[in-house]
């Protein structure tokens, strides 16, 4: 891809610098001093508050008296990606956002760093905590290599399930690895997470598309039961006059760039313009900026207050300088010699509805202005990867492109669960493990919990 004008390429140390994880991982002596301030409250609602329930208190206590293997156990126990939630989680609304130091005025504990520090130490040492169970001869196949489908196939692996994950991609980890900023989490700390689940015994088939080069009756017969884990897949469209120009291109391919090479071979616009206003609009916006742009805007179609990203991410935008475009709506990208050369918007406003239905966007008549950039990227949500199982029958896709499933993570066909994005519509990396793990064990009640024989 070849752009009208491209950001000035940066030193290898400054992208290293640029790129540095915002959250710094704590010394031996910070992670003493931190876990000493835990109250290891008895009700403990930051184990609520985390949908894999880790056991915060007992972690940390065991981080206190310098048993790092055995906080690592604990954590991994609820969370096989402790590492990478981590890093990633949005501590400050789950675990965090529920300490009682907030009740006393306080920093609440940082628990997210401590969870990293104790988990590093164990993946940093490659010591493998977890073994297979005993093989009860059944097998189970997971669609996807995300974290739904590896949370899925570990808990499986311990119960002495044979479990295989298929995927299309070239390397595991699905949205660790492909699409989350790198300034959070790098692919390579998504790839060693995988490690210690493929030493469970998990077998990983990259490159292989369901319905396509493993047919479905195939699948059906080849195992017990099929775990369907597919998460989510590439950008919608804007739906705008030139949005086939060079320079467009959507926020999961943006950020996949950003990823799997490195940050000088990334191509990225001198001024870029990013449509959307939820965290992965915000992943966007503050790589661009550690990618060298020079000016980077971000355009909703509401206000700040209407906007889905978390409050914490939105912070971090503003510090690296991202200009933001309130109730402002892209109406057409224009361009020179087939490239992006900028973008056509109008300013608008809420008519609020009837108190059920959300307030409408309204364009203001005669404010049409232009900004000039060398760059679009659609951040307005994923679309669904799940059209492949309507061929299969009793499998429901609904309108939205989800997967229906019930509280057991079951799908209507018989042998077939589903859980992460594909069934709730995309939430956090968190919320894909619980419902991986929980499917496993709703697969393991519907096999009649088959163990290995003494």
């Amino acid at each position: 891809m070849s752009l009208h004008e491209t950001a000035p390429r940066l030193s290898p140390e400054q992208y290293e610098k640029n790129f540095a994880e915002i959250v710094p991982p704590m010394t031996p002596s910070q992670a003493v001093i931190e876990s000493a301030r835990c109250l290891y409250c008895f009700d403990a609602p930051c184990i609520q508050a985390c949908p894999t329930h880790i056991d915060v208190p007992t972690f940390i206590k065991k981080i206190y008296t310098g048993n790092l293997r055995g906080a690592g156990r604990v954590i991994l126990e609820a969370n096989i990606l402790g590492a990478s939630c981590g890093r990633v989680c949005p501590t400050e609304v789950l675990c965090e956002g529920a300490c009682v130091m907030h009740e006393k005025g306080q920093k609440p504990i940082e628990i997210g760093r401590l969870q990293r520090h104790a988990v590093d130490y164990v993946l940093d040492r490659k010591i493998q905590l977890f073994q297979a169970g005993g093989s009860n001869g059944k097998q189970v196949a997971c669609i996807g290599a995300g974290p739904a489908s590896l949370a899925c196939a570990a808990e499986l692996a311990q119960l002495g399930y044979r479990a295989t994950i298929f995927d299309r991609n070239e390397v595991p980890g699905g949205l660790n690895t492909y699409g989350i900023a790198a300034y959070k989490l790098r692919a390579n700390d998504s790839l060693r997470e995988v490690e210690p689940i493929r030493r469970l015994g998990v077998e990983f088939r990259q490159k292989v598309e369901i319905g396509h080069d493993l047919p479905f009756v195939q699948l059906e017969n080849d195992f017990d039961a099929i775990f369907i884990g597919v998460g989510l897949g590439e950008t919608w469209d804007l739906a705008l006059p030139g949005e086939n120009l060079i320079g467009v291109c959507g926020a999961m391919e943006f950020i996949e760039a950003t990823k799997l090479r490195t940050f000088a071979e990334v191509q990225v616009g001198r001024r870029i313009a990013c449509i959307g206003a939820g965290n992965t609009a915000i992943d966007v916006v503050t790589a661009a900026k550690r990618l060298g742009s020079e000016s980077v805007h971000l355009i909703y179609r509401r206000g700040e207050k209407e906007m889905p990203a978390f409050r914490y991410e939105y912070d971090l935008a503003k510090l690296d300088g991202v200009l933001f475009h309130w109730f402002t709506q892209p109406v057409r990208i224009v361009g020179e010699g087939g490239k992006v050369t900028g973008i056509e918007c109008v300013r608008t406003r809420l008519e609020q509805g009837n108190g059920r239905e959300r307030s409408k966007v309204v364009a203001i008549p005669g404010s049409e202005f232009k900004l000039d950039v060398d760059m679009v990227v659609r951040a307005i949500g994923q679309k669904p990867v799940t059209d492949l199982f309507r061929v299969v029958a009793g499998i429901k896709v609904r309108d939205n492109g989800t997967i229906a499933v019930d509280d057991r993570h079951r799908t209507g066909a018989q042998k077939y669960f589903a859980g992460g994005d594909c069934t709730n519509g995309g939430k956090e990396v968190v919320d894909a493990v619980a419902e991986g793990k929980g499917a496993a064990r709703s697969i393991d009640d519907w096999l009649g919990k088959p163990r290995a024989r003494n």
